[in-house]
């Protein structure tokens, strides 16, 4: 006999069955069971049997030990559909949820109560080990409802105000190393860092180090341990003792501050903890533009140390700040150019935490200690000073914070104030004044305005610099005047002009900075099709302050650029044509081409090149991006058409986890708060697998250790699954994993991906009797035989073996010899299964025998 059976689902087999037998049944019970109950005028539940009484004999053998699709309520909310086993001594068996859709029941409350009941349990009163507060359960036979009464049911339905830590605490080290470089003929500039968070119980222990070298400094090679402190949470506070370096945890905003920053602090600090996240990998709220004259490196420093660098080309362009770390600070922009630095600028990162709770109006953070150095060679001349600061915000409105600070540093006192006002939906200002001792006074305003077509950004900054204290360490530097006055102002607006335009302008105005004078940017994108294929253009005309890298003459031109795919995925192509002032003031003509193609060579998953012709000659560029168990990174390089000059960067990251006594590597770019190492044996090679943390991270698994990152604090579940749309006939056991870990806390799990048949088949006893409701178990997944003993189920195909079980008992296992049953793709038919006794089943198989 031929059959064409494609692979059935078990869930929507079994819930299609018991839809037909509840269709049936219903329309006896609503005039046998329902009348019943209503002549004994009963107040309280029924039991399964006494609504039962009335029933047709044939219809209640489609009711009890079968597979019954019902509707789940958990204190009178809404949980899901199901499939439960209901047997004739009162218990009830849920196998699976089948829909979940309406539900706003949580995924993790779904399975912790579907663990719960996946072994028989009594109806009624719970009246011994009653797992998560169970008070009772009910089945109505008449509206296929299961419900679960539980402690809560009174309780105030308002969420928790604060995330619990961890009933045990967690345990467990997660080290993140990155590795910086930029280098060029003549010097090279880079660092290592080492940041480590851990767990233990529910402390958290924070610790980091760096070694860095930089032109700038006498001392080429530096080391420094940055911090080194144990921290605790409870509710809405912290506290923190070690070496730590002070800075804004939980604010909105930290005030903008003149001269030093704190140093590494020997102390103790406590505040607010609304935010605590390493890295939020969010955009800065205001973008950071660059105005490369040619194309060139920008490094970017924080406290005088490099945390990033990227490739930039020529004309206004604005930087990846996904890749820096959260929160509110300044930063140095250095712009290399043919392997020279041709300017600074300082630019603010700003990645705040969100709040507006009137409740709570204040945050604050308070440190104390002693400025101090550990394992350093950095040259302080003041170690041991009594450094001591307060950061405060306040919640004047659900739209305004007010920000107010004060600290001691470098025996000097510095105060700062700021307000971040949402004026209108559309519109926001964020602003801040601040004033150091014997250094300077300034302030900083930024605008924001969206509208429907775009939006208009505007910033000013502005700041008198007392030299007097610089003169002391450098007489004669600064001439005549003690106080110098620098002054920053833009204006960008960007705006849609229709579906496939975009008009872009921005003005500029800089004084004090080295490359004072106005600057103007006016640019229009267009994107559409080019030989049937997507592509951008773009118009840009610019007039700027001069630098060294325009002989200090003012830089103005035209540049027209174009970018397109080349039908495959992961192609394109990229062309600039353009007029600009060259080093030595004069007009130079330019042109580049870039191809950039997506590969799959091992680790390495994208290659770029560049060529370049200007008035000096022809320069060269590539870049390619990695990607391993590992580690990750970039790598470049410029060969300049000005000086042959050659200068390259390279930038790596890696996680090492250890935890539950296991040990991982991870080369993925991912924020970890906390991590699972998750072992994965899997009976397809080179299968690719995501995992996905319902509070948002993802992560790719592949066969072997991976370590994923989860969120801190918060319980949560992460869900297994294979990636992409190919279809696979296999199972992911288990296909949910919980967790509740600490921050820097690691646990363990090992998940296996078994390829699977669908076994199609009838149990019948020794008599050839059906066997109904019978359990059928396997490795990869679990059955119920129906009234009429026909089961189906998903079978491993590396363990051909199940086990029928009925309540407590084992009834028989059975083997196959896959090869003498019909198998059509990946459904196998092996008709009637004589299980008889507890030994292994002697197969008295009817083989069903394929058609010729």
């Amino acid at each position: 006999m031929s059959i064409a059976c494609e692979k059935m689902d078990m869930a929507n087999y079994l819930s299609l069955a018991a839809s037909i037998r509840l269709a049936l049944g219903c329309l006896v019970l609503s005039g046998t069971a329902c009348a019943w109950a209503e002549a004994r005028g009963q107040a309280g539940p029924l039991g399964v049997l006494s609504q039962a009484q009335g029933l047709p004999q044939e219809f209640g053998e489609h009711f009890f030990d079968v597979p019954l699709a019902v509707r789940v309520d958990l204190d009178g909310r809404y949980l899901g559909d199901a499939l439960v086993v209901l047997s004739r001594d009162e218990q009830v068996q849920l196998l699976d949820f089948t829909d979940t859709f309406e539900s706003h029941a949580s995924d993790t409350e779904r399975s912790r109560w579907r663990e719960q009941l996946q072994e028989p349990r009594a109806l009624g009163n719970c009246l011994s080990s009653c797992p998560r507060g169970l008070v009772a359960l009910h089945y109505s036979l008449v509206n296929s409802q299961l419900s679960i009464l539980t402690t809560a049911a009174e309780r105030s339905d308002q969420p928790a105000l604060y995330h619990q830590l961890p009933e045990r605490g967690s345990h467990g080290l997660l080290l993140r190393n990155q590795l910086n470089l930029v280098g060029g003929d003549l010097e090279t500039t880079g660092r290592y860092a080492v940041q480590g968070q851990g767990s233990f119980g529910n402390w958290t222990t924070v610790g980091e180090a760096r070694f860095d070298r930089n032109s700038d400094y006498v001392e080429q090679t530096r080391h420094r341990v940055d911090q080194l402190y144990a921290e605790r949470l409870h509710d809405k506070h912290f506290f923190r003792l070690g070496y730590f370096t002070p800075g804004a945890q939980g604010l909105t905003r930290q005030p903008r501050l003149l001269g030093n920053l704190p140093d590494t602090t020997r102390g103790l600090m406590l505040g607010s903890s609304d935010s605590l996240a390493v890295n939020n990998g969010q955009a800065s709220a205001t973008p950071v533009y660059v105005t490369p004259n040619r194309a060139g490196i920008v490094e970017i420093y924080r406290d005088g140390v490099l945390i990033n660098s990227q490739a930039v080309q020529a004309g206004l362009q604005a930087l990846d700040t996904r890749v820096l770390p959260g929160g509110i600070y300044e930063v140095e922009i250095r712009l290399i150019e043919d392997n020279q630095e041709t300017s600074r600028s300082e630019a603010f990162i700003y990645k705040p935490s969100n709040w507006s709770n009137a409740e709570s109006p204040w945050r604050y953070n308070v440190y104390m200690g002693q400025q101090s150095s550990l394992w350093s060679n950095w040259d302080k001349d003041y170690d041991n000073s009594l450094t001591a600061g307060v950061f405060t915000n306040y919640l004047l409105h659900p739209r305004a914070v007010l920000g107010l600070s004060a600290q001691r540093i470098d025996e000097l006192l510095q105060y700062g104030g700021s307000l971040d006002w949402d004026v209108l939906d559309p519109l926001k200002l964020y602003g801040s004044v601040f004033h150091t001792e014997d250094h300077g006074n300034g302030y900083d305003l930024q605008g924001i305005y969206n509208y429907a077509s775009g939006s208009l950004v505007f910033s000013q900054s502005r700041s008198w610099l007392d030299s007097r204290r610089f003169e002391e360490d450098q007489p004669g530097a600064y001439g005549d005047f003690r106080v110098r006055e620098v002054r920053q102002s833009a204006l960008s607006l960007n705006h849609r002009v229709d579906r496939q335009s975009t008009a872009t302008l921005r003005v500029s105005h800089s004084s004090g900075t080295g490359a004072d004078g106005m600057g103007f940017d006016v640019g229009w994108g267009y994107f559409g099709k080019l030989l049937n294929s997507d592509t951008n253009w773009r118009l840009s005309l610019f007039d700027r302050p001069g630098t060294s890298s325009s002989g200090d003459a003012r830089n103005r031109g035209v540049t027209l650029s174009m970018s397109m795919s080349l039908g495959g995925p992961g192609r394109r192509i990229s062309a600039t044509l353009g007029s600009r002032t060259s080093r030595d003031g004069a007009r130079d003509q330019n042109a580049s081409l870039t191809y950039q193609q997506d590969v799959d060579y091992g680790a390495l998953q994208s290659l770029a090149g560049t060529v370049a012709l200007d008035r000096y000659g022809t320069g060269f560029g590539g870049s390619a991006l990695f990607e391993s168990p590992l580690l990750h990174g970039d790598a470049y390089a410029q060969r300049s058409s000005y000086n042959g000059e050659l200068t390259a960067g390279l930038n790596l990251d890696s996680v090492l986890a250890v935890g539950a006594g296991k040990v991982a590597m991870s080369g993925q770019y991912l924020p970890h708060e906390a991590g699972l190492i998750v072992d994965v044996d899997s009976d397809l090679q080179g299968v690719r697998m995501r995992a996905d943390d319902h509070h948002g991270h993802s992560a790719v698994l592949r066969p072997g250790r991976n370590v994923i990152p989860v969120s801190a604090y918060k319980a949560g579940q992460v869900h297994f699954d294979f990636d992409g749309n190919d279809a696979h006939t296999a199972v992911i056991q288990p296909s949910t994993v919980e967790y509740h870990l600490n921050r820097g806390g690691v646990d363990y799990h090992r998940i296996r991906v078994m390829r699977t048949l669908t076994v199609i088949g009838r149990l019948v006893d020794a008599k050839g009797q059906p066997l109904r409701g019978a359990l059928v178990i396997n490795h990869a997944s679990r059955s119920v035989s129906e009234a009429d003993g026909f089961f189906a189920i998903e079978m491993s195909e590396s363990t051909p073996t199940l086990e029928i079980r009925r309540g407590a008992d084992a009834l028989c296992l059975v083997s196959f010899d896959q090869g003498k049953y019909t198998r059509e793709n990946d459904v196998l038919l092996v008709g009637d299964l004589t299980c008889a006794g507890a030994n292994v089943a002697q197969a008295e198989l009817k083989q069903t025998k394929e058609d010729a």
